[in-house]
């Protein structure tokens, strides 16, 4: 009674609309990498990090959190990693706004010399 219990469990959750066949499964297990790599991301210091792909990280974990609880079938796993993932991001911009009030000085120069990395240069002719 209790190997027939366990195995319709077993094939409830392999059959199940956002079970191990279907994409709903395996793509919110490899965004963990993401969330692994924010995790990474803690011991690089403040002044390296990025605020552009930081707020990307964010936004976009929160929107989809939203997402994954209006679609069918409800995906609480991609809601998960979501939230990890906008939580990583948001705790990254919160390391490099708390780094640049602390070294106004430091953030300032880093500001211009990555202005100037970015910069295009002007054609030379010949």
């Amino acid at each position: 009674m209790a190997s027939a219990a366990g195995g319709s469990k077993f094939s409830a959750f392999m059959n199940h609309p956002a079970g191990p066949k279907t994409v709903f499964f395996w793509a919110p297990l490899m965004k963990w990498c993401l969330v692994a790599a924010g995790l990474k991301d803690l011991s690089r210091p403040a002044d390296k990090l990025s605020v552009s792909q930081n707020a990307a990280l964010a936004a976009t974990g929160f929107i989809w959190v939203r997402y994954s609880l209006v679609i069918t079938p409800i995906n609480y796993s991609l809601a998960a990693v979501n939230f990890f993932v906008g939580m990583s991001g948001t705790a990254q911009l919160y390391r490099i706004w708390d780094y640049r009030r602390k070294h106004p000085v430091q953030a300032t120069i880093a500001d211009k010399a990555a202005e100037a990395k970015n910069e295009v240069l002007p054609a030379t002719t010949k």
